[in-house]
């Protein structure tokens, strides 16, 4: 395979890690325009945890212990998504890109990204197994087939020896052990590494790293959102007297749902 990427040599690797803007879990979502889309007013966005506190906080490691020398950023979206791309810089990083689009469809952002990365030589791309706000985890998938490199899922734990990797992964029932060449797309998930929150050095640093906007090529989402569903507002808990038993097993009979 003739790669688009440079041949590695130990201490000089540059990483590329993908960071997505997600609504914050403790958030209120507000749909608007007949459920269609969402109401940003009011909305809280953060970094997607997967992408920050796993596949950033694993380019960090690897570049405090010798083994990286550059670590890029890079996200899609426009001007709003900033404040959390520099969150990201906060942690760590020497510089963030931007590429200023709005998608919603995963081979689209796939495809903004690959193009960006065939112009800088990366030896390691690292992502989330998926984001926390649409779970499909099929971004690091189609980037590495973009690429033409190769892809591993669901990553515990990364070790790099040279140009080689060796990645422990979850799999159903178990764990499997994967190895290959650099440059690869690795998706990463809990067990990685250790999350870290920002120090006011790096909060500070961040202010000042480069963050560049960058043109997206042109290409068409694969698929559509047609509209948004909010899940059903929860009951009402019932409280029963501990003494109550009788009450306690006919509401289980007659009103408990099995999930």
């Amino acid at each position: 395979m003739v790669s688009l990427f440079g041949r590695f040599r130990g201490g000089y690797m540059k990483i590329l890690v993908c960071i997505s803007q997600v609504p914050d879990t403790s958030t209120k979502i507000v749909l608007k325009d007949d459920n269609t889309a969402i109401n940003n007013q009011g909305t809280t966005y953060i970094v997607n945890p997967y992408d920050e506190w796993y596949a950033l906080v694993c380019a960090l490691e690897l570049k405090e212990s010798g083994t990286a020398s550059d670590i890029h950023l890079i996200t899609v979206g426009k001007a709003d998504v900033e404040p959390v791309i520099r969150k990201a810089l906060a942690l760590g990083g020497d510089e963030a890109i931007r590429i200023d689009a709005d998608s919603n469809d995963p081979f689209q952002t796939a495809t903004y990204i690959a193009e960006y990365a065939k112009s800088v030589s990366y030896d390691l791309i690292l992502c989330g197994k998926e984001s926390i706000d649409y779970n499909n985890g099929a971004v690091g998938a189609m980037l590495a087939g973009l690429l033409d490199i190769d892809y591993i899922g669901f990553a515990t734990d990364i070790q790099i020896n040279g140009s080689s990797v060796i990645v422990k992964r979850e799999i159903e029932g178990g764990e499997e052990t994967d190895a290959c060449s650099l440059p690869v797309v690795i998706a990463c998930q809990k067990g990685v590494a250790e999350a870290r929150i920002p120090n006011m050095r790096g909060i500070m640093a961040a202010r000042t790293r480069p963050l560049k906007a960058v043109t997206p090529v042109a290409v068409d989402p694969v698929t559509e959102i047609l509209a948004y569903e909010l899940p059903p507002a929860k009951a009402g808990i019932k409280l029963i007297e501990a003494d109550n038993m009788d009450e306690l097993v006919a509401l289980l009979h007659t009103e408990a749902k099995v999930l």
